[in-house]
């Protein structure tokens, strides 16, 4: 794993906001395999081409691809460093959790064993009304 250095607050926005859309981590995912095309990554969603460049460009903003022209196709790659950044930083809390939910273990497994079923509960006693008298 490279050294990468901390990331900035408009780094990790920009990166958790590219990731916040379904159809943007569809293209990642594709893209994760082997560069392509615009055209290429356009086939294949349910969205029109132009709605597939205003995705492409919220990820080239956020650092998560780059883009390169070959003739009058751009070719798009996965560019992993800016999520090395957001994994990089969603570590610390990783070590948090995992602290929390040991200390949750080890509460639970220290309460006593309650292997007897909870007796019935009782139910009280009808309390008697004084009968009226009727004339």
């Amino acid at each position: 794993m490279t050294c990468t250095p901390p990331a900035t607050a408009a780094t990790l926005d920009a990166v958790f906001f590219a990731l916040s859309d379904r159809t943007r981590r569809d293209l990642l995912e594709r893209l994760r395999g082997a560069e392509e095309t615009a055209g290429a990554l356009a086939r294949g969603f349910a969205v029109t081409r132009p709605a597939v460049s205003r995705h492409l460009r919220i990820l080239r903003e956020a650092e998560l691809v780059v883009e390169r022209r070959r003739g009058r196709e751009r070719v798009y790659t996965l560019s992993p460093a800016r999520l090395e950044a957001a994994t990089t930083w969603l570590d610390a809390y990783r070590v948090f959790w995992t602290a929390r939910l040991r200390d949750l273990r080890d509460l639970v497994e220290s309460l006593p064993d309650d292997d007897d079923p909870p007796a019935p509960a009782r139910t009280p006693a009808p309390t008697s009304r004084p009968k009226r008298r009727t004339r």
